[in-house]
This record gives C-alpha cells, sequence and structure tokens, in this order.
C-alpha cells in the first residue's frame, strides 16, 4: 500500500507542476493488453469504459493487473454516475477520468463522489481499494490527497465554463475530447477546424492560469506530433489505445492483402 499511495502521490504531483505524463488506453477488457502497456513505462492505464462493453468486473482485474506490473490505472466512467464511481474506486482505481463535463455543479458533484469527508461525501467500505480492510485506516486518511480526478472538456459550453471548472483544488487536469467537441461546435470530426483549434487554445490557456495538467489523445502518436502537441501547451498524451493500434494495424494489412492476393 505505502508504495502504491507514493505512485499515487507522484502522478498528482506531475499533474499539479504540469509536467510530461504518458498514458496507454484499453477498450478491451483483456489484463493482458494492459500488461503489455505498462510494460513501456506509461504513467497511468486509462480504461475506456464509456465507449466499451468493459464491466465492472472485468474493470477491476485491469486494475490489479495495471498495479501489479508498475503502473497506475485511471478508469473513464461511462456517464456521472454515483455507483459506477464508487465501485471503481472501491476496486482500487488510483483516480478517475469523467467525460463531458461542462458545468460547476457538475464538478461539485463528482468531487463529493471521489473524496472522503471532510471534502466530500464518498461512502467508507471495505474492498481490495483498503487492502479488505488490512489497509483501511492508510488508505482512507491519504486518499483526499493522493487520488487525481481528470475531467473532460467536449462542449462548447464546458469550453465557456473551463475557468469556473478548474477552480476547484480536487480537480488536477482537463482532457480535451476533441471528436465530441468538434461535433459541439458544429463541424464533426474536422479536429483541425478553426472553430476546434480555437476552443482547444482556450483549454489549454486555462489550464496554464490554474496550474492543472491539460490532456489530448493522439490516434497514431509519433515523435513529431508528440513534439506538436507538448509545444501547443499540452501536458499529457493519451498514447493510442489498443482499438486504434488493431485499426491502423488492419488498414495496412488490409491494402497488402488487396494488393497481393491473385487475381481470380
Amino acid at each position: 500500500m505505502a508504495n502504491l499511495n507514493e505512485k499515487r502521490r507522484d502522478l498528482r504531483a506531475k499533474l499539479r507542476n504540469r509536467e510530461r505524463v504518458f498514458a496507454a488506453w484499453t477498450s478491451l477488457a483483456h489484463p493482458s493488453i494492459s500488461e503489455v502497456f505498462c510494460r513501456i513505462g506509461v504513467d497511468f492505464v486509462g480504461i475506456d469504459i464509456e465507449h466499451s462493453t468493459i464491466s465492472q468486473e472485468q474493470s477491476q482485474r485491469i486494475i490489479a493487473a495495471c498495479q501489479g506490473n508498475g503502473s497506475l490505472c485511471l478508469p473513464r466512467v461511462a456517464s456521472h454516475n454515483m455507483e459506477m464511481i464508487k465501485r471503481l474506486l472501491d476496486s482500487g482505481a488510483d483516480g478517475l477520468i469523467v467525460p463531458t463535463v461542462s458545468t460547476p455543479q457538475e464538478v461539485e458533484q463528482l468531487i463529493s463522489w471521489c473524496k472522503y469527508s471532510p471534502i466530500g461525501k464518498r461512502g467508507f467500505g471495505i474492498a481490495r481499494a483498503q487492502g479488505y480492510g488490512f489497509d483501511f485506516d492508510q488508505y482512507t486518511s491519504e486518499w483526499n490527497d493522493i487520488s487525481s480526478l481528470i475531467i473532460q472538456i467536449e462542449t462548447i459550453q464546458g469550453v465557456e465554463n473551463i475557468d469556473d471548472l478548474l477552480k476547484y483544488e480536487e480537480v488536477d487536469a482537463a482532457m480535451v475530447g476533441p471528436y465530441d467537441l468538434s461535433a459541439s461546435l458544429g463541424v464533426p470530426g474536422e479536429l483541425e477546424h478553426p472553430k476546434v483549434e480555437e476552443a482547444c487554445k482556450r483549454i489549454i490557456d486555462a489550464c496554464v492560469r490554474h496550474g492543472k495538467a491539460c490532456g489530448t489523445q493522439l490516434v497514431e502518436p509519433d515523435r513529431e506530433n508528440l513534439k506538436k502537441s507538448f509545444s501547443s501547451g499540452y501536458t499529457f498524451a493519451v498514447l493510442a489505445s489498443d482499438v486504434f493500434l488493431l485499426w491502423k494495424w488492419g488498414d495496412r494489412m488490409k491494402s497488402l492483402v488487396t494488393e497481393l492476393r491473385p487475381e481470380a
């Protein structure tokens, strides 16, 4: 528990100091995938519960696999749902990523669900997170200070309210959701549209003002686009995902199969 809590403390400090943070991303349920990701030395693995069929039980196995292989694990919940958040945290998640956060009231609600009193109203229980009771005192006394909360900005309203969303001490980072943001701006999928780029810049600038990390996800990360992202003001990067990797591999293989298949 002591080593795990130090890792949690270090991640939160990196986010708040705007140091570079690297993350992997899984949308497929098998923990072996996360074990492979951990071997590259990422700071954390995100579980995409929002756009996958990954269950609560599968999430716990992925969390355990990540922690057992030296990385932290931050699930992205499917919605603003107290029950889901409570169960993921008690399963041992090291923090949370929450999609589509647009108002201060939503932030306050999330804090109340994620943090113990006196900051929040998270319920005290005995589960994997607390070492099934063996680590209860240490876990509950340190959790508020070492857990990470990352909010995703994916709407026009979220961009307009960005300063009010980041003013809360418990929010450690904002992550841009470019596809949903482009749709909210009326240009779905046009990630390089001036409206999308301006909205992203507003989020980045606000993170600088408030001393919070700002993250993005790259479909095909390489040295060039990672450097471009960091020079633009992002401080953490999600390095593709298992689905993205399979998609891009499949696209290349499809071309090879088509090219080399003998004509009938």
